[in-house]
């Protein structure tokens, strides 16, 4: 998440009405920080910096702009003259909201800034599984040419004769699902929360019970968010009825899954595979038992990181702003 892209974007949408300072932060190089391991953050998730660092820098300003600088509620009675912060996620777990409205200060995010990012890699973890992509690549790089994955009893299968379950309808999940009925599979969809779109509704796709998806799908991938009821959701119980050799998938959060469990349904059964994106602890640690399976995939947190990604976040922002200058009601306020 440049700066200068936001201060770009900013400056289209505001013109002279904005100036503004930038600060570069180390990340992605460096890891997130989380609340419960700093004192006086708590309840804060995945930002990055010193609560006195990042007070000098706000300073006078009235609008922060932001990705992952944290606001706690010291940090906002040091802050009188912020009114407004625009986060650029999907969700702001940066930002003490029950204190950024009692003093006043408007929160806004960027809701599926990276949605078209991670439903593509979805679909390309998916494939890297359900193809034996990953295996050939490292059977090669090890010196090994796997003539055996040309076996019909060993070699992968093709989309259209499976089905995948989509378990969450947001924002990432509706893409996901539009991209999976370009390959022709049997699409099922498990969102208490939601109706099914008239268009996919046509196509076949199918809204069922969870149960009903694990038991009937071949790949389940996660979209979800985290909440007291989505977490641990992927658990023994849940891994224990799906399909002996599916694959599991997860693009979404880390606290979805119960990752012990996980590596027991990959070491002893139903899963065939798995595709694992985000972690409950990251960085993961180097002894981490699934590091060392064989039939899992592992990316670092990834999925979401696209150009577009930041360039649509910052227009998104930039828009709050400019309504927010303009006295016009914001469209995503948190």
């Amino acid at each position: 998440m440049l700066p200068e892209v936001f201060e770009a974007k900013l400056f289209e949408a505001c013109g002279d009405a904005v100036t503004a300072r930038l600060r570069k932060d180390a990340w992605p190089d460096v890891p997130m920080e989380h609340g419960y391991a700093v004192a006086g953050m708590d309840g804060l998730k995945e930002y990055l910096g010193t609560a006195d660092d990042v007070v000098e820098f706000v300073g006078e300003a009235e609008i922060l702009v932001t990705q992952l600088a944290p606001m706690s509620r010291a940090m906002l009675e040091r802050l009188p003259s912020l009114r407004m912060i625009a986060v650029s996620r999907g969700g702001p777990v940066n930002i003490d909201m029950a204190a950024a409205r009692e003093h006043g200060v408007l929160v806004v995010n960027t809701p599926g800034r990276n949605a078209s990012a991670v439903a593509e890699f979805t679909i390309g973890a998916i494939l890297a599984e359900t193809r034996k992509i990953r295996e050939g690549h490292e059977a090669l790089r090890a010196g090994t040419w796997r003539g055996d994955l040309y076996r019909a009893d060993v070699t992968g299968r093709e989309l259209c004769e499976m089905t995948v379950g989509v378990i969450g309808y947001g924002n990432i999940g509706t893409k996901v699902v539009r991209l999976l009925r370009a390959f022709g599979c049997r699409v099922l969809v498990h969102d208490p929360y939601v109706q099914l779109d008239p268009d996919d509704d046509a196509a076949g796709v199918a809204l069922v019970p969870l149960d009903t998806l694990l038991e009937g799908a071949d790949v389940v991938t996660l979209h979800p968010r985290v909440t007291d009821e989505t977490r641990h959701m992927m658990n023994a119980d849940s891994f224990a009825k799906m399909k002996p050799g599916s694959l599991f998938v997860n693009t979404a959060r880390g606290p979805l899954c119960d990752y012990d469990a996980l590596l027991t349904a990959l070491t002893e059964g139903p899963l065939g595979s798995a595709m694992l994106e985000t972690f409950a602890v990251e960085p993961v640690p180097p002894e981490w038992p699934l590091l060392q399976l064989p039939n899992v995939t592992l990316t670092p947190h990834i999925a979401g990181a696209s150009v577009r990604t930041v360039t649509y976040a910052a227009e998104q922002a930039a828009e709050e702003v400019r309504r927010y200058l303009a006295g016009e009601p914001p469209r995503n306020p948190c």
